[in-house]
């Protein structure tokens, strides 16, 4: 159940760090602070760090097959160009929503989440979008759409709606899900589930808000391995580096009232285990 020690890799006071993705094509670290509307950038290589300002909130970045990135921001997803060039590929402003969680599927399409900011049950949602701009609403009765992965297989999807404090799993086949169950549960008092990656070994790693750790899950659902972490509200987690052995984890800071110094920090636990590849969104 021990695990390696944390490292602060890149010092911040981010108000929601969020969405670690690490970006092969150019050997470097994505997150960003949902409300700082911000999108970070950190080489391990070289220790440099780029931040750039969103005019929106901002709820995942996630790498383009082409070059550039997509952006899962408060009215929608947009498409940022290698040159700084943006556009909307699919734009749909709703009152009192902001985007939030992301991931790319194996077939290269992007499942988007919404919630609202008063985080009402139904409220949010979990979307599938292709790169021509089409979008279909997959699950529409969702508080706080959160961490999705696949299995390696590519015939299992992971995925967290946070007021539930499950994991759930679905059949996935041909950009369909369905037969969703429950994978895990946390239990009370040990924080909610945020979110997730899954590692080359099938196992299921879930950062939890509040519980101040990431769990790592057999296939099976069983707990094996807890990472705890100095700080409160860890928000997600991802494999990054060269050989994808880095375990990267985002912080948050808001709604505490005394911050631990490592707050709002992107921290890293080398050598924590092996992760997957992830495909780049083809749009």
């Amino acid at each position: 159940m021990s695990a390696p020690a944390y490292e602060v890799a890149v010092r911040a006071e981010a108000t929601l760090g969020e969405g670690p993705t690490w970006d092969a094509a150019t050997g470097r670290l994505l997150w960003l602070d949902i409300l700082g509307s911000r999108v970070h950038t950190y080489d391990p290589a070289t220790g440099r760090r780029t931040v750039r300002s969103t005019e929106q909130h901002v709820g995942a970045v996630k790498p383009r097959a082409g070059g550039g990135l997509v952006l899962n921001l408060r009215d929608g997803v947009g498409l940022l160009d290698a040159d700084g060039t943006f556009r909307w590929l699919y734009h749909e402003p709703v009152p009192g929503r902001r985007a939030n969680d992301a991931a790319v599927a194996p077939d290269g399409a992007l499942w988007a989440g919404t919630m609202r900011y008063d985080e009402a049950p139904g409220g949010g949602t979990l979307s599938r979008l292709t790169g021509d701009g089409t979008a279909e609403v997959v699950l529409d009765d969702v508080a706080v759409s959160n961490g999705t992965g696949w299995s390696p297989d590519g015939r299992l999807m992971y995925y967290i709606d946070s007021p539930t404090r499950r994991v759930d799993v679905f059949s996935y086949a041909d950009g369909r899900v369905d037969d969703r169950r429950p994978f895990t549960r946390i239990e009370e008092g040990a924080g909610f589930p945020d979110g997730l990656t899954v590692d080359a070994d099938g196992c299921v790693w879930v950062a939890l808000w509040d519980g101040g750790a990431v769990r790592r899950y057999t296939p099976d659902g069983r707990l094996d391995r807890v990472i705890t972490l100095p700080t409160p509200r860890v928000t997600a987690c991802a494999f990054g580096g060269p050989d994808l052995t880095d375990l990267y984890v985002t912080t948050a800071r808001v709604g505490l009232t005394a911050p631990h110094p490592t707050a709002g920090s992107l921290l890293v636990v080398p050598g924590a285990g092996k992760g997957l590849p992830q495909p780049a969104f083809q749009g």
